[in-house]
């Protein structure tokens, strides 16, 4: 380990914990079917689960600025990572359905703790014109862990007991919690800061409340549900009564005033994108290749693959132009290949060969690679660097509530479009194939019609990067 620099184990234990947090998550999407069995529930049941991770997760985010700048990001982070893997232990333990889920949001506090202060340090351990291939390495975790983990988690409910999907979480949680722990460097606090605790009520109710409704949505006639209903009017109003409270207050949660600064608002509407992409994919390629082409759950593993290689390898690429200030290159051309790739999956045919959903999944993850880590990295660095830590936790929930978005949009249609294809004559298989080709068309449209979003962002971050530079200077020259 001597011979790798200090910065670079930095990203080494960041990435640890949580390529280890989001493979476990996504590695439960499988084994839904085998809870509703051993616990004697209904899907709906069952589905909490995963929601419930989603919600804490999101719940939890973003009050993790102010503790890191509270406490110190190394031991935020640490307290997070040991919070993960004390709920992965007693996730092995659990004797029911609400002792499984609740164990489940215990994770998902911790996970909440780790994300957004993963991406803070790595930007106190690195220079502004390294962050792209720092941000870069460690994005892997973020981009390939959700396409490769359903396909984990289903050879380990098939060859063993669901319990291995939180025991492989505790040699690993450990191994990183150690690491970490030693390589991790300790951050500056700010010990006089004050809790803005209204600001954290409302931010908590609305991002929880959306969650939670969007959590229980995956038809049309969810929508509806007087509830969900309920849920989103809280959720919203709760946001808008937060944005309201924090220009007030002397020190707010999370500073909503670098949502003026144009790039950090086009990094989050870019990074929203790529999230909405990715998830569309993870819940669209199921069904493609095992309700249309009838192939089992290890053929779409394999399919998920040229995503999870060619985002981790153009993850990088992107990251090194983007610290040679080619940020408009990157992020345009990633989200052109994003887009590209996602619509040419809605010109396919049932008779055409699987190599050609292998190739365009290729191009997507390309365009994953360029567009996500690099767009957010871009955002981050236009901002002051005191407030890096609430950026990212911003970033973070935006993100998170775009996962759940793009899920509930593209089930809905999807579910409301067979049917009608169905009613109108076609057989099921060809219902469901014209609806998933046309929700590739509509999510690929959106992030081509994006490309000026994206070319925006380049310019945005360069101006504001070369301000923040000057600024900089003149307050060493003072020094």
């Amino acid at each position: 380990m001597s011979r790798i620099s200090g910065k670079w184990l930095i990203v080494i234990s960041l990435l640890m914990g949580t390529f280890t947090m989001i493979l476990n998550n996504s590695m439960l999407n499988p084994a839904l079917p085998l809870f509703m069995e051993v616990f004697d529930s209904d899907a709906v049941a069952a589905g909490w689960i995963i929601t419930i991770f989603m919600v804490a997760m999101g719940m939890t985010m973003p009050v993790t600025g102010y503790l890191g700048d509270k406490f110190g990001k190394k031991k935020i982070y640490l307290t997070g990572l040991a919070v993960f893997t004390l709920g992965s232990f007693l996730g092995i333990l659990s004797w029911s359905l609400g002792s499984l889920i609740f164990f489940r949001a215990v994770q998902g506090i911790g996970g909440g703790m780790m994300m957004p202060l993963s991406m803070a340090l790595i930007f106190e351990a690195f220079p502004r014109k390294e962050r792209g291939l720092a941000t870069g390495v460690w994005g892997i975790a973020a981009m390939m862990a959700p396409t490769i983990g359903p396909t984990i988690g289903g050879l380990i409910v098939e060859f063993s007991s669901w319990h291995y999907l939180f025991i492989v979480n505790l040699p690993f949680g450990t191994a990183a919690f150690l690491f970490a722990l030693k390589y991790l460097k300790d951050t500056g606090t700010k010990p006089g800061i004050r809790f803005d605790r209204s600001g954290f009520l409302l931010v908590t109710a609305g991002v929880g409340s959306v969650l939670f409704a969007l959590g229980r949505i995956s038809e049309l006639s969810h929508l509806v549900q007087p509830l969900n209903l309920l849920l989103i009017f809280t959720g919203l109003t709760a946001l808008y009564l937060f944005g309201k409270v924090e220009k007030k207050v002397e020190q707010p949660l999370l500073d909503l005033s670098i949502f003026r600064i144009g790039a950090y608002s086009l990094s989050v509407y870019i990074a929203g994108l790529s999230s909405v992409g990715l998830f569309a994919g993870i819940f669209l390629i199921p069904l493609l290749v095992q309700s249309v082409y009838g192939y089992g759950a290890i053929m779409t593993g394999l399919v998920f693959l040229p995503t999870a290689l060619m985002s981790g390898i153009f993850m990088n690429i992107g990251g090194r132009l983007l610290d040679k200030g080619k940020a408009t290159l990157v992020v345009t051309a990633g989200v052109l290949l994003l887009g590209s790739g996602t619509i040419a999956l809605s010109f396919i045919s049932i008779e055409t060969a699987l190599v050609w959903v292998f190739i365009w999944m290729a191009l997507r993850g390309m365009g994953m690679g360029m567009a996500s880590m690099p767009a957010t990295t871009a955002g981050i660095n236009s901002i002051p660097e005191e407030d890096v830590s609430r950026g990212s936790a911003m970033n973070n929930v935006f993100r998170q509530m775009s996962n759940a978005l793009g899920i509930v949009c593209v089930s809905v249609y999807f579910e409301v479009r067979r049917t009608q294809l169905f009613a109108a004559q076609a057989s099921m298989e060809e219902a469901s194939f014209q609806a998933i080709t046309e929700s590739f068309f509509i999510v690929g449209l959106i992030t081509i019609l994006s490309i000026p979003a994206a070319f925006f962002l380049g310019q945005k971050a360069k101006a504001a990067q070369s301000q923040l530079e000057v600024i900089e200077k003149e307050a060493r020259s003072r020094l």
